[in-house]
């Protein structure tokens, strides 16, 4: 009987298992609807087919400050409904904590918190003068600091005054909308406030890409030959966890720079799932890096040096720096500043290593510290 019972949980195993791993990732059990395609593994969604927002996953917002950009709205709970399979976010005209209208913000820091990857939203927007919602993120943990230095990356946003236009965001310390050096773009687009798009961020170290379905939006990747006048993460933060976040503001400085029409109200937006993906690197990856074929010194920033990123199958995640043949640190970004040392002559390696821990040969480079 023993015996038995172990083959019954043998066979179990070996049905049920695949469905919950894939490679080196595992599927959540809510997640198993969904399929594996070009080797992305969901690994965090929301269906919204319950009947109240699920605590595990968001947390919504209780609070007047809408983030410095003057807006009208209170975010409260109670603005966040999920029904029919959708979540609905409204905004009304009702006087709230000394605001003119109440509306709905969630997030999920600490919840669903992700470094790299792809994340699907499927919404539908809504209409109207002085609405003003957005779908993006922001850094977990501010490791480089508060706003803009830690990054923020605004995967779709729409003003209602610009009916048929959606935008797509960057900002860094060095590029963003309150030096007027922003990175992104913005394209007219059908059915915005009537019908459900797909809104879509692949990011991967270096490079993010923003889609509006299969339109591909705007795209940023680090390029260390035009960002020598800053250390790396002052033009490129997106080097550490991120989480998502889903709000319908009203007014402020952007959303209300035409007036608010309150013959909208109330007004909603609505999202019908959100799915996280991350590649299945484990049994995609087949191949070791290249070596990479040369360092250079930064010629605007003192000892700066970098590199042209090595071919992978699968992409590099991060580069061992060697200083006089010991680990001095590691880079998820093909450059590197270095401080704190004597001034003098030092051999620095660098090896780049790919997601499965394969590494390349490594590359060799004379540094004149000052």
């Amino acid at each position: 009987m023993k015996k038995l019972s172990l083959l019954l949980l043998m066979i179990v195993l070996l049905v049920f298992l695949p469905a919950c791993r894939r490679g080196g990732l595992e599927i959540p059990e809510d997640c198993r609807h969904l399929p594996v395609v070009d080797g992305w593994v969901p690994v965090w969604c929301d269906e919204f087919e319950g009947s109240e927002l699920n605590p595990d996953k968001w947390t919504a917002l209780n609070t007047s400050w809408g983030g410095g950009n003057n807006e009208a709205q209170y975010y409260r709970p109670e603005n966040v409904k999920v029904e029919d399979g959708l979540l609905v976010i409204t905004a009304k005209q009702e006087n709230y904590g000394g605001k003119n209208y109440t509306s709905g913000r969630i997030h999920t820091q600490y919840k669903g918190d992700w470094l790299y990857g792809k994340v699907v939203v499927r919404a539908k927007m809504p209409a109207g003068r002085g609405t003003w919602p957005a779908i993006w993120m922001l850094p977990s943990m501010n490791a480089y600091g508060i706003w803009p230095k830690s990054g923020e990356i605004d995967i779709v946003e729409y003003v209602g005054y610009d009916k048929n236009r959606l935008h797509g965001t960057f900002h860094t310390e060095k590029f963003n909308h309150m030096l007027g050096t922003q990175l992104g773009k913005s394209i007219e687009y059908p059915g915005i406030t009537t019908t459900f798009i797909d809104y879509t961020m692949i990011w991967s170290p270096g490079e993010i890409e923003l889609y509006v379905d299969d339109l591909l939006l705007t795209r940023f990747a680090y390029t260390p030959e035009f960002n020598q006048d800053v250390k790396p993460h002052q033009a490129w933060p997106f080097d550490q966890p991120f989480h998502l976040i889903i709000n319908l503001a009203i007014g402020g400085n952007w959303g209300g720079a035409m007036g608010i029409d309150n013959s909208i109200f109330p007004v909603s937006m609505f999202v019908d799932y959100v799915r996280v993906y991350q590649k299945d690197y484990m049994s995609l990856d087949m191949k070791k890096p290249e070596p990479i074929s040369e360092i250079k010194d930064g010629k605007q920033l003192k000892n700066m040096i970098y590199w042209k990123r090595p071919h992978d199958d699968q992409g590099i995640e991060y580069y061992k720096i060697y200083l006089d043949g010991k680990l001095h640190d590691e880079s998820r970004l093909n450059a590197y500043v270095f401080e704190g040392l004597e001034p003098g002559t030092y051999q620095v390696k660098v090896v780049a290593v790919d997601f499965t821990g394969k590494k390349s040969k490594p590359c060799y480079h004379t540094l004149h510290y000052r």
